[in-house]
């Protein structure tokens, strides 16, 4: 009776942990944190000490991976050969199954990532992720029960219907990853074709705001995704830029005053190319392209808007291009200080800027320095 009661306590408590699986694979698309949730949720579900999720990468033929539950795994990647002698490259190879009951015993086992993170491998399980395709797309790899026993076939059954669970979606989310970096890569493309026409060093430009603005998202409590999408989306804040002429971009004298209106039209022509967008990411685009001339007292361009009138992606931009524009060369400047250009925009706070993300800015500002001095000791 006790075995008994035991046992579909266990049971009863395995199945509520599958379903949780279940439920946190659904819907999450972003590649890294669905491997952060599985690899945790194996770990849990089956009580291991080491849990390693290998992706296959024909293109570099290897097997990596950077998530890891375990002792000494943290921040910890991982490049494996697809014809190496190592348990994922041979599960990946064939399809097999395999498990070592006891490492110390099994002339095979290689101690290489022991030695290296000071964990002792008693005993390891691992199996073949499939696609609905039935093509091996990764290796789920674990090591040591938390009981210390060896994995049973129970152990083997359970990890192969997590697996079977998880391929479908890690496909997908590795899909989706593609595609997304494949747009980050055509608005960074795009950003630089706006910016290279009157920049000194355009890709540092770009990186410079679009960190800078991340931080600062951070630091006024955006959470991981949005602050994202602002980084990416403050490359294009100058997209307008396309349609001005080269004897104003790159005038080395004061605009004259016909000029200099001609010049703030395009913030309007951002606004233009980036409306009725459908993503996110172009959607606050549109909002850092058209309103990040705005001033917080409300003389700026081009509408003249005020305060919280101002989208907030807006204002956070606006502190961080300024502050940059002030760092970088132009053809009719030579490139300020980073303390220089920090003091100007703490005076310009309440006026120019919003005295919230300038406080924001302050709190951040040892970070920013760093960006600037990596760059000159490059």
């Amino acid at each position: 009776m006790e075995i008994k009661e035991f046992s579909s306590t266990t049971a009863k408590k395995q199945l509520m942990l599958l379903a949780d699986f279940g439920r946190q694979l659904t819907g999450e698309t972003d590649f890294d944190k669905l491997l952060s949730v599985i690899a945790t949720q194996i770990s849990k579900i089956i009580g291991v000490k080491r849990c390693f999720i290998f992706i296959k990468d024909d293109k570099n033929k290897e097997f990596w991976s950077k998530i890891a539950r375990g002792k000494g795994l943290k921040h910890t990647e991982i490049h494996l050969p697809l014809n190496g002698d190592s348990i994922a490259a041979f599960v990946g190879r064939t399809g097999n199954t395999v498990n070592i009951q006891n490492a110390n015993e099994n002339t095979t086992f290689s101690r290489a990532l022991d030695r290296i993170t000071g964990f002792k491998t008693n005993s390891v399980l691992a199996i073949p992720l499939i696609n609905k395709e039935g093509n091996i797309i990764g290796v789920f790899q674990l090591s040591n029960k938390k009981n210390n026993k060896a994995f049973d076939g129970n152990d083997e059954g359970l990890l192969k219907l997590l697996a079977s669970l998880a391929g479908t979606n890690i496909e997908i989310a590795a899909l989706y990853n593609e595609v997304q970096l494949a747009n980050l890569e055509t608005i960074y493309r795009l950003a630089i074709t706006a910016e290279y026409r009157d920049q000194y060093d355009t890709k540092a430009h770009l990186q410079h705001i679009s960190e800078i603005c991340h931080k600062l998202a951070k630091d006024l409590n955006f959470n991981d995704g949005d602050a994202d999408i602002i980084k990416n989306a403050s490359m294009l804040h100058d997209i307008g830029k396309v349609a001005i002429s080269d004897s104003i971009l790159l005038k080395p004298g004061k605009l004259t005053e016909d000029e200099y209106n001609r010049m703030k039209m395009h913030a309007i022509y951002g606004g233009k190319i980036l409306e009725s967008a459908k993503s996110k990411i172009l959607k606050i685009a549109y909002k850092m392209s058209l309103y990040h001339h705005e001033k917080y007292d409300g003389s700026g361009y081009p509408f003249a808007l005020s305060g919280v009138h101002i989208p907030i992606e807006a204002r956070i931009l606006s502190v961080a291009d300024v502050f940059d524009a002030l760092c970088m060369h132009r053809v009719y400047k030579r490139p300020w200080s980073e303390q220089k250009a920090y003091e100007y925009i703490v005076d310009h706070s309440g006026s120019d800027f919003d005295p919230e993300v300038v406080q924001a800015f302050k709190r951040i500002f040892d970070d920013v320095k760093k960006m600037y001095y990596v760059k000159i000791k490059k």
